[in-house]
This record gives C-alpha cells, sequence and structure tokens, in this order.
C-alpha cells in the first residue's frame, strides 16, 4: 500500500513507523510470523496505521489465514474509504479461498478507483482467464490495456457458455446453473492412465453411442472418481466436457438436501430433469459420499437422508432405462463410505483411482502452473523434490502465491523483477502438503490394528477392524495401499528426508 494514501503521515506515531519498516523488511524475507508480530506492535502503538493493517493482511493470506487477513483487509476499508490497495488484497484473499466470483467483484472495485492500478489488471486478467470469460476478458483488455501477463497460469475450467446461476426458493431448487467447458486434455497434466479410461468408459458412451450398440455394448450410466483431495478428480470433468461438447451441471450437496421433508427429493428430481434439458449433459456430483452415504442407523437425521439416497437411486435407474445425452459423475475422497447400492454395476460401477502425482508428475505440473510467468532460472526438479507427497493442487497454490512475493515487491519498491527459486522454495516452506494429515486421518478410520487390553486380568490382544469391508479392501486397493505408505513411518522418513535435502541442499 503506498505511503501516499496515508490519510496522516506527518503525524505518523515515530516509533510505530520504525516497526513497519522493519516487519516490511522481513516480509521481503518472507519471514511472515515475525513480520506480522511487528506490524501488530505497530498497530497497537497506532491504532489508525492503515498501511499497517495491510501489510498485516498480506502476512495473514501468506499464511493461509485468510479470516485474520479479511479483518484487517476491512479495517483498511474502514481507515481509508477511497483506498484501492484495500480491495485489491481482499480479492487475492477470496482467490485463495476459491471465491473466484467475489475476487472479481473486489478486483473491479479496485479499478473503479484506480483505473491504472496494474496489479488489480494483471490479477483480473488471469482470474477471467480462470473463470473462462473470454469475452469479458477482451473487453476488459481493450479498456485497461493488459500486457501479456493477462493470461491463466493456473489449472482452470475454461467456460465458453453458461446458465445464470442456481434458483433456490424455500428450500427447492427452481432453476439449475449449466455450463460448457472449453478445457481439453491437453489442458489435464499427466493422468494417462486416467484419461485412456475415462476415454474407454465415459467419452465414447457420449460421443460415440451407435458404436457401443453396434457390438451390444450397454451404454454406461455413471462413473466414481475416488482419491485423495486436490489431484484433478474435479477439474478434469471440465476436460470431458471439453472433449464431448457437453453440457455440465456441478451438483453442490448442500443446495441438494434441506431439512424439510420431501425437499431433498424434489431438488434431485429438477437437477436430473435440467440435465435431460440439456443433453449431452454430465451430472457431477462432487463429495457424493455426503449424499449418498450409507443407510445405516436410526434417528431423524438419518430417516431423511435414508430418503434421499432411496430418491437419488429412483433417478439413477430412470436414467439406466434411457441413458442416452446424460452421465453422471461421482467424486468422493472417501469411497467405502457411500451407500453399496449406489455402487453396485449400472450405477457407479465403474470405478478410476486419481493418484497424488509422482515424481515426473509434480515436475509438469510446475511447469504447467508457470508456463505464463516470467520466470528466472527454475530447477522444476528440485521443485518436484521438494513437494514429493504434495497433491496437484498444493502444487497450484505455491506457484500462484509464488507469484506474489514479486508482485508485491514492485508495489513497494517500482522495481519489476522475474520469479526466482528462492521464490518457489520459501512458498514451499510455508505451505505443507495437505495430504500428510489426510493420510493420517485416514489410516485410523480404515485400516485394522491390534491394540492390547486388560481383560480379567490378563493382556488381550483385540484386532480393531477398520471400516473397510473384505470386498471393498479389494475394490479400493490402490487407495488403500497408498494409504499404508504414505501413512507408514519409514516412508514419512524418506519423504521429509527428501523435501529437506531439496529445500536446504540441492
Amino acid at each position: 500500500m503506498a505511503d501516499s494514501q496515508e490519510s496522516r503521515p506527518d503525524t505518523r506515531n515515530p516509533q510505530a513507523k520504525e516497526l513497519y519498516t522493519k516487519a516490511g523488511e522481513l516480509f521481503e524475507q518472507n519471514r511472515f510470523e515475525e513480520a506480522i508480530d511487528l506490524y501488530s506492535q505497530a498497530i497497537k502503538l497506532d491504532p489508525v496505521y492503515s498501511n499497517a493493517y495491510f501489510n498485516r493482511a498480506l502476512s495473514y493470506a501468506m499464511l493461509n489465514r485468510y479470516e485474520n487477513a479479511k479483518l484487517d483487509a476491512q479495517k483498511v476499508l474502514e481507515l481509508e474509504p477511497n483506498s484501492y490497495d484495500a480491495p485489491y488484497v481482499m480479492g487475492l484473499i477470496c482467490e485463495y479461498e476459491g471465491k473466484l466470483d467475489e475476487a472479481r467483484e473486489w478486483y473491479e472495485r479496485s479499478l473503479a478507483k484506480n483505473p491504472n492500478y496494474e496489479q488489480a489488471k494483471t490479477r483480473l486478467a488471469m482470474l477471467a482467464a480462470k473463470l473462462g470469460q473470454q469475452a469479458q476478458q477482451t473487453q476488459q483488455t481493450s479498456q485497461f490495456s493488459f500486457g501479456p501477463s493477462g493470461t491463466s497460469f493456473a489449472p482452470s475450467s475454461t467456460k465458453a457458455e453458461e446458465e445464470e446461476e442456481t434458483v433456490i426458493e424455500e428450500g427447492q431448487i427452481k432453476r439449475v446453473k449449466w455450463y460448457r467447458s472449453n478445457t481439453t486434455f491437453k489442458d489435464v497434466v499427466d493422468l494417462k492412465k486416467q484419461k485412456e479410461l475415462i476415454y474407454n468408459n465415459i467419452i465414447l458412451a457420449i460421443k460415440k453411442p451407435e458404436l457401443l450398440k453396434a457390438y451390444g455394448k450397454k451404454l454406461g450410466l455413471g462413473v466414481l472418481f475416488y482419491g485423495p483431495p486436490g489431484n484433478g478428480k474435479s477439474y478434469i470433468v471440465n476436460a470431458i466436457a471439453g472433449e464431448t461438447q457437453s453440457n455440465v451441471i456441478v451438483v453442490r450437496i448442500h443446495e441438494i438436501v434441506d431439512m424439510y421433508a420431501g425437499n431433498t427429493e424434489k431438488n434431485l428430481h429438477a437437477v436430473f430433469e435440467q440435465a435431460r434439458k440439456h443433453t449431452p449433459c454430465i451430472l457431477f456430483f462432487d463429495e457424493i459420499d455426503a449424499l449418498g452415504m450409507k443407510r445405516e442407523g436410526g434417528g431423524d437425521q438419518m430417516g431423511y437422508m435414508r430418503m434421499a439416497v432411496n430418491a437419488f437411486l429412483t433417478e439413477m435407474d430412470g436414467v439406466e432405462k434411457n441413458p442416452e445425452g446424460i452421465f453422471v459423475i461421482g467424486a468422493t475422497n472417501q469411497p467405502w463410505d457411500m451407500d453399496p447400492a449406489l455402487k453396485r454395476s449400472g450405477r457407479f460401477g465403474e470405478r478410476i483411482y486419481f493418484p497424488p502425482p509422482n515424481y515426473w508428475a509434480r515436475k509438469a505440473a510446475f511447469k504447467y502452473n508457470t508456463r505464463n510467468m516470467p520466470l528466472g532460472r527454475i530447477n522444476f526438479g528440485r521443485l518436484a523434490r521438494a513437494t514429493m507427497g504434495y497433491s496437484q493442487a498444493d502444487i497450484a497454490e505455491i506457484c500462484d502465491k509464488a507469484a506474489l512475493i514479486p508482485a508485491v515487491e514492485e508495489d513497494r519498491t517500482g522495481r519489476r523483477r522475474k520469479i526466482k527459486m528462492k521464490d518457489f522454495l520459501s512458498m514451499i516452506k510455508t505451505h505443507g502438503s495437505t495430504l500428510d494429515e489426510w493420510y493420517a486421518m485416514i489410516r485410523k478410520e480404515i485400516i485394522s490394528k491390534t491394540e492390547t487390553q486388560i481383560v480379567e486380568g490378563k493382556k488381550t490382544e483385540i484386532v480393531k477392524e477398520g471400516k473397510l469391508s473384505p470386498e471393498e479392501k479389494v475394490q479400493y486397493k490402490d487407495l488403500v495401499k497408498d494409504v499404508k505408505k504414505n501413512s507408514s513411518g519409514w516412508h514419512k522418513f524418506i519423504v521429509k528426508l527428501v523435501r529437506f535435502i531439496a529445500l536446504y541442499l540441492f
């Protein structure tokens, strides 16, 4: 935030200014926690120090502490109503949270206050590409004179055409949002085996149903994508839509499920009816286990969830009888929590596993996510080693935040530079793998373990079974194998060693 925007620069507390300057030096060294401490001290001495609030918000954002960042950015807006920097940082926070529409509004608000604000122009252009709003991007290019940086550098769901937002009234869906995608398999890093399975089981069924019929092959109805979070299950749906020129309806479980009796079933029916009106259409149920959970237990909650699952089965049966033009894809991180009836052949009988990226896939992901960045000399192999055990989503976020470091520096100093290796390494140090904790949590749920207990004064070994049935252990053997491997003490030691060597040695 430029000092020229401060409302009372000459009356600023000298000690607070000194702390602010020292905090800025720590920020440039990516020592964000220490910077936050000094910014906080400056604010304590001078509660209306808007620059300190602004830079502390950026520091919080770099550490993924978004709620704190938002509070500071809002404080800047209170202190400096005409600030164009504060809406910009709010846009960054929303973008990091995945709230892209909100981010766009904040960037536009920033440009409304300062049409020449280059950082907001660049982020808005990148965001437009992420959202796939090509027509809007062209309009903004002529209005704001974007440079070559106005392109997407992270995987995006490029939507060429879409319906208006989903409309829900009194718990019932009245209109369902749908869109078309321009993303194809060329935009999907690695996943060669998964692409082949998808082509054989989904794309052929949508593009060439007559070919399958000629050989007496039943048309597919549904496929289940499963695996650890952040590894392309959701993103590849847009590529399938682009390859098949299909419409897409993303079914959000929180919009479907309603507390009042009958509404959930009506909402499911409305979604399937909308798909029938816009064939060829892909219905994508993300985190499908939240809707199709096993129909066990009792109580009111389980009662209406059983009714929801039954309604889902009824809709799936209807599509099974007339499958042409509709394909249902479900995605889950925990397939064993789904109701078995959903997983039988003809519904979600086909299962495709999405593993975490290996070394070559991580290297390719770094190259893909930085393809439009102004890079210095980058050792992609070292970055791939430093992120052993990271997800595709982790790598995309690391690249995005590494680009912010020189952007913030230019905002403070006016000097432009390329993104360096040290920027990526510093972000990796502050951004741990989201999969480490996930594997540890899932292991407790699905892996059998032996415990020693005292029974009638004697030590007795008792085997506690995990959630998986013997059949599910076979069905999801790839995931079970990865969970066992990645949560074992020896593997975790190797991963830490490889990461350490890559980060600090070579």
